[in-house]
């Protein structure tokens, strides 16, 4: 069976990607900061496949390092690889630490391009693979540093899913929008604070079996329920001082 590995899988759409991939057959490794909750996750889970629970903090290079050695172990080899790890900060640049800020930067593209270059290598040489990294529609609009850093992401992905395909590696970036998750818990902002109409939130099963099936499709961008992808239609076309007043909405 295929093995797949998911970074930020102990809550959110990384625990749910482990539990659809499971449902499929997948075996998994789970990274994250968090050993006890990745264990409540793989406790769920074994027993339907293996799960190996790899304990990381990604902005840590000698962690980093090792989730880049099982990545490139041939010996066990990674069939999927879910860059899904991030974190949200207030928008107001100016106001935020700095080093809070380079930390994102890190977390959202430095991590996804090392972690994506470590499992191309083997990939490759096997002839197929398939790498998923968890966007936001926020790159598709002007939206502080996650929006830049979610754009690259998009932009990366695009380019490598047209070099790697004929390879037998696809790679495609996954751009949910407004998603019920821990993600604005985190940022301190309980469900229904975020100033978001309710027909703008999503469910993370239904963001992650449509990723799974663009993923399935070979397709270089994911763009999860039509609502969505008319939204990011629409955004392209605005001139940029509107888009940004429809980026300011909620954090």
């Amino acid at each position: 069976m295929p093995t797949a590995l998911i970074t930020g899988a102990s809550s959110g759409l990384g625990a749910e990607y482990a539990h659809q991939l499971a449902g499929k057959g997948a075996d998994l490794v789970l990274v994250g900061r968090d050993r006890v909750a990745l264990e409540e996750v793989a406790a769920r889970l074994r027993g339907r496949v293996e799960v190996e629970v790899l304990r990381a903090d990604l902005l840590r290079g000698r962690d980093r390092g090792r989730v880049e050695a099982r990545l490139a172990d041939e010996d066990r080899p990674i069939d999927v690889l879910i860059n899904n790890a991030g974190f949200g900060l207030p928008l107001a640049f100016e106001t935020n630490d700095i080093e809070d800020e380079a930390g994102h930067l890190a977390l959202h593209v430095e991590v996804p391009m090392r972690l994506t270059h470590a499992a191309l290598g083997p990939m490759l040489a096997r002839g197929r693979g398939r790498i998923l990294n968890v966007a936001s529609v926020a790159a598709f609009m002007p939206r502080s540093t996650y929006g830049a850093s979610k754009g690259w992401l998009v932009s990366f992905s695009r380019w490598a899913n047209a070099v790697y395909t004929p390879r037998g590696v696809t790679v495609t970036a996954v751009c949910p929008g407004y998603t019920h998750t821990n993600f604005h818990e985190r940022l301190g902002l309980p469900p229904g604070e975020e100033g978001i109409p309710a027909w703008m939130w999503l469910d993370a099963r239904t963001v992650v079996s449509q990723s799974l099936a663009d993923v399935a499709r070979g397709k270089a961008v994911s763009v999860p329920t039509w609502r969505y992808r008319m939204l990011t239609a629409l955004v392209r076309v605005l001139p940029d001082a509107l888009a940004f007043r429809l980026g300011m909405r909620g954090r």
